[in-house]
């Protein structure tokens, strides 16, 4: 896996070992930057980060700052690794439940210009009711929502879907106010 572009294109990055966490693969997250469009400035929610590639991709591609959320201690360890070798700021990781972690930032009242979700293929219709509560509130009135989702799973949320295409097994669903 690697930067697709920016300030720190081409830079490998690591993922977590094992089969708990599914990469995405550069080719899905250089299409979803493609209709993401520029992100300079932007503050970013990681949601289910894994080896953190999505909100990585963002900072390299501009974006102010990044908050990762990973529950899994190898994956959290690869996102640390990962910035310190990019050598970014701006950024925090919480070792935390993304539903959690969603729920403490709408109750915070936080917003956030980007908000990037990759749950685990298997768990996005057992967290879809969840994830419909709090995400309107922590996504910033011009923002935008990216799920990540199986491609045969198109996901529903109390928001307008901007676009929603397949990359192989992948479905990339762009959702905003």
């Amino acid at each position: 896996m690697r930067i697709i572009a920016g300030e720190k294109r081409g830079t490998r990055i690591v993922a977590p070992k094992g089969h708990d966490t599914r990469p995405t693969g550069d080719r899905v997250r250089e299409a979803a930057f493609n209709l993401i469009g520029p992100v300079d400035g932007a503050s970013v929610l990681d949601l289910f980060a894994g080896s953190g590639a999505y909100g990585l991709e963002a900072l390299s591609r501009g974006a102010a700052v990044a908050v990762f959320a990973e529950a899994d201690k190898a994956a959290v360890q690869a996102i640390r690794q990962n910035l310190q070798k990019l050598k970014f700021s701006g950024a925090t990781v919480l070792r935390r439940d993304a539903i959690q972690v969603l729920a403490q930032e709408a109750g915070a009242g936080r917003s956030y210009d980007l908000v990037l979700l990759d749950p685990p293929y298997r768990m996005y219709s057992s967290l879809q009711n969840r994830i419909s509560t709090y995400l309107p509130a922590v996504l910033a009135e011009d923002g935008l929502a990216v799920v990540e989702t199986h491609a045969k799973e198109e996901p529903e949320l109390p928001l307008t879907v901007r676009t929603s295409r397949k990359y192989g097994s992948a479905r990339l669903t762009l959702f905003e106010h």
